[in-house]
């Protein structure tokens, strides 16, 4: 490695708490779907910060509203009446069937919203005394007490405890589980219609319809976890609205300022009522300059059509991955996933593969040890798809 990389390694290892496996690569600069390294290398980005950067790197129109919101108004908390915020939430609103927005910093302050929310919902306003939700295994909502405890995965409650109580979870897919699970307790479930950290796993129609269904059955809230999905990434600016669902609550976060810190949750007017001044807040949550820079974003996605771009684009892709596999028996086993939300599921750990990739300048990650999760920007082309299949199919063979 060169210096300035080793040199900035060992500042890291000086200065930061050790809470992430590093990739060997340290990031100068970036532009539309391309990384730079501190040698001048360039690589094509099929990460997207984690879908994140949906609108590519370093978009000049986000640059400039940054600027110029940032000279007139950055930062008054919540106790003011905000325009920027009202013209975000018109705009998003607008994409989906949602009445109101409760904007925060990141995805798992989405989530913690909707968990409160439904929660309080269900007993201030049905007036019930249940407060438990229901995940399904493979989740990931989240990083907070609340929202690992939601996600139900040992490896990431490890040296928490007390976790959290007041969450269930049943198994992926199983509907009859699922059903069994309900008890007068229960107040909503909460699913992600992709599952991103758990190998790029959608929802079949018939799991997610059903899933719907039982929920209005029973009387409870049906939420939708798109912190990774939403946003144009999966051909719908929303990937609920692949099959038609229409949940009680959303969150969302990631893509939505495009890489500056910015969740929302989104809900019903009925669920709204159950929020009242003082029973959530953020001090943070959709300052002036997020929420300019979160409506450009909207603004772009909406103009460019990113959302059949995407759908577009990745069945383009989805296509020349399983013919690979096809001509090369042995070495994939599935590729799934919906618009430029794809999992490459290998046949072997995928480890090796992976590292190569990194090597011939192609930045992804590996989720369940064999599964390539492909989330690039959706500003990506037909050409940079091309040249990963390629490279792709030469380590393979």
């Amino acid at each position: 490695m060169s210096t300035s990389f080793d040199a900035l390694k060992q500042r890291e290892e000086k200065l930061l708490c050790r809470t992430y496996g590093r990739y060997p690569i340290a990031i100068k600069h970036g532009e539309g779907a391309r990384l730079y390294d501190f040698d001048g290398k360039e690589y094509i980005d099929l990460l997207a910060g984690i879908a994140v950067t949906n609108v590519g790197h370093c978009r000049p129109e986000l640059a400039e509203v940054v600027a110029e919101q940032s000279r007139k108004l950055v930062h008054v908390s919540n106790l003011f009446y905000q325009e920027e915020q009202l013209d975000l939430a018109e705009k998003l609103l607008a994409t989906c069937h949602f009445d109101k927005a409760f904007f925060c910093n990141s995805g798992a302050e989405a989530n913690e919203a909707a968990i409160k929310l439904c929660r309080r919902y269900t007993q201030r306003v049905q007036g019930r005394d249940a407060g438990e939700i229901i995940t399904f295994t493979g989740a990931f909502h989240g990083r907070t007490l609340a929202t690992v405890a939601a996600t139900g995965q040992a490896k990431f409650a490890d040296g928490f405890a007390p976790i959290p109580q007041g969450f269930t979870q049943v198994e992926w897919g199983n509907l009859s589980a699922l059903e069994e699970a309900i008890s007068d307790k229960t107040a909503g479930v909460l699913v992600e219609v992709i599952q991103g950290e758990g190998g790029i796993r959608p929802m079949t129609a018939e799991f997610a319809q059903g899933v719907e269904r039982i929920c209005r059955e029973k009387g409870i809230l049906f939420m939708v976890d798109e912190i990774q999905t939403g946003l144009c990434r999966t051909g719908k600016f929303w990937a609920h609205q692949l099959f038609d669902l229409k949940p009680d609550v959303m969150s969302s976060a990631k893509a939505l300022a495009n890489g500056l810190p910015m969740g929302a949750m989104l809900c019903t007017d009925e669920v709204a009522q159950g929020f009242e001044p003082g029973s959530h807040a953020t001090t943070f949550g959709a300052g002036a300059v997020l929420s300019a820079v979160a409506a450009k974003v909207v603004d772009i996605m909406v103009d460019e059509k990113l959302a059949e771009h995407a759908h577009d684009l990745g069945e383009y892709a989805m296509k020349s991955f399983r013919e690979i596999g096809e001509r090369h028996p042995g070495t994939i086993d599935e590729v799934r996933g919906h618009g430029l939300m794809i999992g490459i599921v290998l046949s072997q750990p995928g480890k090796d593969v992976w590292n190569a990739l990194i090597e011939r300048g192609f930045i992804l990650n590996l989720t369940q040890e064999r599964v390539l999760r492909l989330v690039p920007p959706l500003v990506i082309t037909k050409e940079d798809i091309d040249s990963f299949a390629n490279v792709l199919e030469e380590l393979l063979s």
